[in-house]
């Protein structure tokens, strides 16, 4: 039984694991604040420990994460992975900055009928609203 809701998003990451830099620009399948999915050109073994990162967000996401499933599907791998770090509201960030992210893409292309790369998007929506978003910082 999952115990965090998923949320699909389709965004580049890096994932590390010693050191190497994953080849092929991985892309989540969802994110959670549990950890998220992606599919790879790699196998990684479950139990093994990988750095994730979201590099468009703001504030930057880095995360270590260990490999919890591992699929092969059509020629590549589905991969599983949660987070180490137990800063929850750090991770409900950004799930909620890529969910955001992903909702402006579609807006976009539904309203104005530009197609944006999510790199596109990310930075303009960062343009946009980036005043607006809530301190890091900041009590709750």
């Amino acid at each position: 039984m999952r115990r965090f809701i998923r949320h699909p998003a389709e965004i580049p990451i890096e994932v590390r694991r010693d050191d190497r830099r994953s080849q092929g620009a991985p892309r989540t399948r969802n994110v959670s604040l549990g950890g998220l999915a992606f599919r790879s050109a790699h196998r990684l073994e479950p139990g093994a420990v990988v750095e994730v990162e979201i590099p468009f967000v703001r504030p930057g996401f880095r995360s270590a994460a260990r490999v919890v499933w591992c699929t092969a599907s059509a020629g590549a791998f589905e991969l599983g992975v949660e987070f180490l770090d137990a800063e929850d509201a750090f991770r409900a960030r950004m799930v909620e900055q890529v969910c955001h992210i992903e909702e402006y893409r579609r807006a976009v292309a539904r309203v104005e009928g530009r197609v944006l790369t999510v790199e596109e998007a990310a930075s303009e929506r960062i343009d946009k609203y980036a005043s607006q978003f809530p301190d890091a910082d900041a009590d709750s």
